[in-house]
């Protein structure tokens, strides 16, 4: 009786001493800080993205993306999406656009600044995360950090799905996977690499993959990945990268 009592004892001490496994929001701030924290809050981020001009600046809570081009007859066409809204300047002159043509574009801006600067948009007020698990890869251990955005507030493609792979010691964000309904769907699985901290903020480049399964679960493919079964589309570079803190 006395040794079941002590072995009870024994087990209850190392369940308690047993870490418990943080939040996804935990692991969210924690790939943030990782990779900026603060300096995202006040810097202003200037990139090339396929021959397209990009830059976005913030203050705090207020923020501006913007989006610089030339068409064939080289007028310059600048988006811009903010707190306020998206408006399209050609030469300085503000355009009257349809309501679903600015929704196209205030997407397509938000898109690329996006992905070029996660992890920082992963805690929008729009995303919802959840902690599904985790997985190794080439070695290395990862949360697998599941997320979807609301309908409000998450834009026209809020039912699309992401998953993040966040590294369990560092929290740098290697991998990251989703999947899209335009264009009659499909799945993609991205590497990342040639990582570089410019400014005290954590840039990468990716290779895109996709699979021909797109309702293949998110979560299995780190693994078909491995096994060589996702096939390489295209490589997405960030150029010319200027960061400046106000």
């Amino acid at each position: 009786m006395k040794y079941l009592c002590y072995l009870i004892i024994v087990l209850i001490a190392v369940s308690c001493s047993q870490p418990e496994e943080p939040t996804a929001e935990e692991i969210v701030n924690k790939a943030i800080d990782a990779s900026g924290g603060e300096k995202y809050k006040y810097a202003t981020i200037s990139f090339n993205f396929r021959n397209l001009g990009y830059k976005s600046s913030r203050n705090g809570g207020e923020y501006l993306l913007e989006r610089f081009q030339q068409d064939s007859s080289e007028n310059r066409i600048t988006d811009k999406l903010s707190n306020k809204g998206f408006e399209r300047l050609i030469n300085d002159s503000l355009v009257t656009l349809p309501d679903s043509t600015k929704q196209k574009y205030s997407n397509s801006v938000n898109s690329v600044h996006y992905f070029v600067q996660l992890p920082y948009g992963l805690n929008a007020k729009a995303a919802n995360k959840e902690l599904v698990g985790k997985d190794t890869i080439n070695g290395k251990e990862y949360y697998e950090i599941k997320v979807h955005f609301d309908a409000k507030g998450g834009g026209t493609d809020h039912e699309d799905e992401y998953l993040y792979w966040i590294g369990t010691k560092d929290y740098h964000v290697d991998y990251l996977a989703y999947n899209f309904e335009v264009n009659e769907g499909g799945v993609r699985f991205r590497k990342a690499y040639n990582a570089r901290t410019i400014g005290g903020i954590r840039f990468v480049d990716y290779e895109n993959y996709q699979y021909k399964d797109i309702h293949v679960d998110l979560t299995k493919l780190d693994s078909l990945y491995t096994a060589g079964k996702l096939q390489k589309v295209s490589e997405i570079k960030t150029e010319d990268i200027e960061v400046i803190h106000d």
